[in-house]
């Protein structure tokens, strides 16, 4: 059981930094700088600049945070697009 709780909280991403962080506007209209969890990245989800997410926060640093869900959003990859694939 971990000390204190974490904070979750609803932003948008407004810039791509490097090394998988990126620059997040809460709702609240704070920015924060956060990174991508690691389920994440495991299964290749990609963030672009627009796209809504849902970020933990610890309340020790208000400044950074864990991007560990992203909204799907329309215009998307779907069902009916072509998707690259990557021959090795």
């Amino acid at each position: 059981m971990a000390k204190e709780e974490l904070l979750t909280m609803e932003g948008q991403i407004d810039e791509i930094l490097p090394d998988g962080r990126f620059g997040v506007r809460l709702d609240n209209d704070h920015r924060i700088i956060a990174y991508t969890a690691g389920k994440m990245r495991r299964f290749r989800i990609r963030s672009v600049v627009g796209d809504r997410v849902i970020v933990e926060m610890t309340p020790y640093d208000l400044t950074k945070g864990r991007i560990v869900f992203r909204e799907k959003t329309p215009g998307g990859a779907g069902p009916g697009q072509k998707r690259r694939t990557f021959k090795r």
